[in-house]
């Protein structure tokens, strides 16, 4: 009894004893302004010395787009009362020109490119422009500020004139139209802390549908040009832990919205969707990633539904928007392995399965369970990857279908498809 009480009173002193923090410093920044990093920390001079907040902070130092890697080091002075924190941090190249480009066939090649700018003024701030060619071609320009004011507030603003070639699909037959998108957003971001970030956003914008050739019903316009309004509602609580190419946590992205229209051809309409993130490492050089997407939308029967079945957003290999819908399930999940890891290069394969299932406009959720609405596409892919430069992972997946009426193809593209 007597060992135990006294073990108790030492753990107790040792609990109650914590260095004060006197300086903080952060080295090997470039780019990057100091007095920005020292915005994003919660620890602070005058502080105790925190273990479990110094790991909060260099998380947060990893996410920002201008660093590839953080550490922290504590450094004992002649008063044992007294220390120094270090964070040190690998900058990211930040400014990156991109594209996108994937194919079903010889006949359907599109592409998207642009440069990005992702630490502006040393401050975390993202400015993009890009030009896409889908059949049409298309523009777009990006700003986004997520410390404008402090760590907490930002702004985001964008303006977008898209141009596809979209399928309709209507009584068992389809139409092809140019579709035209246009449109300016704007929003505020508030981040709680580390996992919580919070945007409140609108838009204003201008859908044009242009009758290329296809199929024709008297009850689906030939021409048609309707204004918007969009209000969203963006939740993330991100609890994934960052170690370079590495993974592993959990993330929750909820994103709701509410567009007004001024045409019952469009109607107004309600759109939901969470996408479920899962990351697990595997051994030294696995890691396994999993992506649950749940979406729902009001269920107009209307042959512009908003879900598309499309090799760039949900399914690796099915097509450039093969199919619509009003509520879709879609799992991604994925096995990534590191074949070769050097000082800047990264080599990783992949074997991949993407399914999913979607709901007929107007239709009922047993629409989920019909074979004709379940895409099933197994494939494998690489990963060519710079440790330094911002987001560069060069990746090429082939997604080969095994449900009835499935296609193949290869997907290319600038970052992890998920």
């Amino acid at each position: 009894m007597k060992a135990l009480v006294t073990g108790l009173f030492l753990g107790a002193g040792v609990f109650c004893y914590a260095q004060t923090i006197i300086e903080i410093e952060v080295q090997e920044n470039k780019k990057t302004k100091t007095s920005f990093i020292k915005s994003l920390l919660e620890t602070r001079t005058g502080q105790p010395l925190d273990s479990l907040q110094l790991e909060r902070d260099v998380q947060r130092l990893r996410r920002e787009p201008g660093v590839s890697h953080a550490y922290f080091q504590v450094h004992e002075l002649e008063d044992p009362a007294y220390c120094k924190v270090v964070f040190g941090v690998q900058e990211n190249w930040t400014i990156i020109p991109f594209f996108n480009f994937y194919t079903t066939n010889e006949d359907e090649l599109a592409y998207r490119l642009g440069i990005n700018e992702f630490n502006a003024l040393g401050r975390g701030i993202g400015i993009g422009l890009f030009y896409q060619n889908d059949i049409f071609d298309s523009y777009g320009l990006d700003f986004r500020a997520p410390y404008l004011f402090n760590k907490h507030w930002g702004v985001s603003l964008s303006a977008h004139s898209l141009t596809t070639q979209e399928p309709v699909f209507f009584d068992n037959n389809v139409a092809q139209y140019r579709y035209n998108n246009t449109s300016f957003s704007a929003g505020i971001m508030y981040q709680y802390n580390l996992a919580h970030r919070a945007e409140v956003g609108f838009s204003l914008f201008s859908e044009d549908y242009s009758y290329i050739s296809g199929a024709v019903a008297d009850q689906v316009p030939q021409q048609l040009k309707v204004d918007k309004f969009l209000v969203k509602l963006i939740y993330d609580y991100n609890n994934i832990k960052y170690y370079f190419q590495y993974l592993n946590g959990f993330r929750s992205l909820f994103n709701l919205q509410y567009v007004e229209s001024q045409d019952q051809s469009l109607p107004s309409f309600t759109i939901w969707r969470n996408d479920f993130f899962y990351f697990q490492r595997v051994g030294k050089r696995g890691n396994w990633a999993n992506r649950l997407r749940i979406g729902f939308s009001s269920n107009d029967d209307s042959p512009f539904a908003p879900f598309a079945v499309d090799n760039n957003l949900n399914i690796r290999g099915v097509g450039n928007t093969i199919d619509r819908g009003t509520a879709a399930i879609v799992l991604n999940t994925e096995y990534r392995h590191t074949f070769v890891d050097k000082d800047w290069f990264v080599f990783q394969g992949n074997f991949f399965v993407d399914a999913g299932s979607w709901r007929n406009p107007g239709g009922p959720l047993s629409d989920f369970g019909d074979q004709q609405n379940l895409r099933i596409y197994p494939g494998i892919g690489m990963r060519f990857i710079h440790k330094r430069i911002f987001n560069t992972v060069l990746r090429i997946d082939y997604g080969v279908g095994v449900t009835p009426g499935a296609t193949r193809g290869f997907v290319f593209g600038i970052g992890q498809y998920f």
